[in-house]
């Protein structure tokens, strides 16, 4: 589950990360209100106008501005509220800002030179410990160096069991050049980055920029956090942090009847029991000539709901031309999803496309039989060859 910049500075800070401080806003208004609040807080006298949308690239797409007055913060939330923001990670449709982050300056002239640094720690699933990833050359252009001077990004592998070491934090530290209060800072830094990473299950936590101001002092500007939707159920508190606006609206039905779905950009949908026979079945449509329109796993149970239900996300998207369901009857019996297949066809009405249903596994020939005599043009096959051979003729 992704969240928002400003949720994830907030469980920073819960953790003992340093972080640009900030307030949020819906309205112009509220803007000039929490930029004034901002200014008693920490004395600040300009402000960073941050849209906050779940993608990267927002400050060359026009959503990161800097304000330097009253007048001007209410202009920049003017415009930045209800603005389309297109990045290079929204697509060209782009992304409606309806919330910003207002924050405080922190690139401010001081004894020393501004640095900005690139941290992340994620899960190495060949090692099964965490890697902290960080480099010298963080900012809006990472993935630039992450291309072409990949020598420039530095791994350090974190046993679960111990968490970060004193001397790991110290190498951190090293490697990003810092000495005196600065290196100091980037070792506690470290240490309360990862310890907010373990804290609330994460999958990702990206910092990028990590700031080295001109005073010495170390402090996450921007934050991504991907949380483990698995661990949830351990975390109320961040499952109500999830904005359904910044969702595929079709995964967010999906989820709401126990759907695995992950939207596409083929011409032929997919229904299926079981993740594998997911993989496989998208194979077949693309050996057939057509493209996967999404990954749709029912899972063990299906029924004549789950089949409603995962026919009418897939349907929901003008693209399909096709769909096809492959079930493997193992748990579950190949006649009872029949009956739920002519069910929810029945049920759905005027379906366009053409329909296609494989089964397999326990009484595959009765559940052949119940599609065929349905008297629906739902098209059967017991085959994975039969079944590419039909999508090859209707695509």
């Amino acid at each position: 589950m992704n969240i928002h910049e400003y949720q994830a500075k907030a469980i920073l800070k819960q953790n003992g990360v340093n972080i640009q401080e900030g307030l949020t806003a819906e309205t112009a208004d509220e803007a000039v209100a929490a930029a004034k609040e901002l200014q008693k807080q920490t004395g600040t006298g300009w402000w960073v106008l941050k849209a906050q949308i779940h993608a990267g690239g927002r400050g060359k797409g026009g959503g990161v501005k800097l304000a330097k007055s009253l007048d001007e913060v209410h202009q920049l939330a003017t415009e930045m509220i209800g603005m389309q923001l297109v990045t290079h990670q929204t697509g060209p449709e782009g992304k409606k800002v309806r919330k910003i982050l207002i924050a405080q300056d922190v690139y401010y002239p001081g004894p020393s030179e501004k640095k900005e640094y690139y941290m992340s720690v994620l899960l190495n699933r060949e090692t099964g410990k965490n890697t902290i990833m960080y480099s010298a050359e963080g900012g809006v252009d990472i993935e630039e160096v992450a291309d072409k001077t990949p020598e420039l990004i530095f791994k350090e592998e974190i046993d679960p069991g111990t968490g970060v070491l004193p001397f790991q934090a110290r190498k951190i530290a090293f490697n990003l050049g810092l000495e005196g209060q600065a290196f100091k800072e980037m070792t506690r830094f470290v240490a309360a980055l990862y310890r907010a990473y373990v804290a609330v299950d994460a999958s990702l936590f990206e910092i990028n920029p990590v700031l080295k101001t001109t005073d010495d002092k170390i402090m996450a500007v921007d934050a991504k956090v991907n949380l483990d939707d698995n661990a949830l159920f351990r975390h109320p508190d961040l499952a109500d942090m999830r904005d359904l606006n910044e969702e595929d609206a079709t995964e967010t039905e999906a989820g709401k009847n126990n759907l695995n779905f992950v939207k596409l950009d083929g011409n032929v949908g997919c229904m299926v029991n079981g993740a594998g026979l997911a993989m496989a079945t998208m194979d077949i449509i693309k050996l057939s000539g057509g493209e996967p329109a999404n990954f749709l796993d029912v899972g063990g149970g299906a029924n004549a709901e789950t089949v409603e239900a995962g026919l009418k996300i897939i349907l929901s998207d003008p693209a399909v031309k096709a769909v096809l369901i492959n079930v493997f009857g193992g748990i579950v019996r190949c006649d009872r999803v029949a009956s739920g297949v002519v069910e929810a066809y029945k049920n759905l009405g005027n379906i366009k496309v053409p329909v296609i249903v494989r089964l397999q596994g326990t009484n595959a020939e009765e559940g052949k039989a119940v599609i065929d005599n349905s008297g629906l043009k739902v098209r059967s096959a017991i085959t994975l060859k039969e079944a590419a051979d039909i999508v090859k003729e209707v695509v």
